[in-house]
């Protein structure tokens, strides 16, 4: 080896690892979502993202401030992606809702990330000290049968729902199925298990328009 080859060695050897935010992020999501937040520790969080603890808490201040950039996160990676599915002028309003629920299946059941949902995971063994991060989860959460009566209510307007069915009642219907779903994944239920709950809640749709 040359000295100016051995120069470089050694120079690139004690360069510092650069922080990678996203990368971090998508590492303590995978913990989260595995284990909740109560059961996630900042030494658990470390050793996963390869991060030091002062440079998270440079970065998130706390543990908590590290859950909500992660919370962020997944919106921005998977929620925002499902409701693109959902919010496609050119589907019909069924077309649109089986593709949203077949994306949503699909992440439940990745082998990419832990099974089911990330919100409902992490909120099942909250602590009564962590209201402030469960009230944020809930607050999240809620945002999904939101998403789905903003959708219904656009299509109703377009006549393709009749104008006297409640849409909140649809959307909070749909929603459940959802929790359903995801905690099905979470106890093991795979993709195609995950595909015939949504067949079969497609097959009820057009009853669930009529009128009572």
């Amino acid at each position: 080896m040359t000295t100016e080859v051995a120069s470089c060695v050694k120079k690139s050897r004690g360069r510092p690892k650069v922080f990678d935010r996203e990368v971090a992020l998508d590492k303590a999501m995978t913990l989260f979502w595995q284990h909740g937040y109560e059961a996630t520790s900042l030494s658990d969080l470390v050793e996963a993202t390869g991060a030091k603890a002062p440079t998270l808490y440079a970065e998130f201040v706390n543990k908590e401030g590290l859950f909500r950039a992660v919370l962020d996160r997944y919106i921005s990676r998977f929620a925002d992606k499902h409701e693109a599915q959902l919010f496609c002028e050119e589907k019909s309003v069924d077309a649109a809702l089986r593709d949203y629920f077949r994306a949503v299946a699909t992440c439940f059941t990745s082998k990419d990330t832990p099974a089911g949902c990330f919100m409902i995971n992490t909120s099942a063994t909250l602590a009564a000290s962590s209201k402030e991060i469960a009230q944020t989860i809930k607050s999240r959460h809620a945002m999904q049968e939101k998403t789905l009566c903003e959708f219904l209510t656009q299509r109703q307007a377009r006549g393709e729902i009749p104008a006297d069915k409640c849409i909140s009642d649809l959307a909070q219907f749909l929603n459940c199925i959802l929790q359903g779903m995801s905690i099905s994944a979470r106890e093991g239920a795979s993709l195609d298990t995950l595909l015939q709950i949504t067949d079969t809640t497609m097959r009820l749709w057009p009853q669930m328009l009529k009128s009572s």
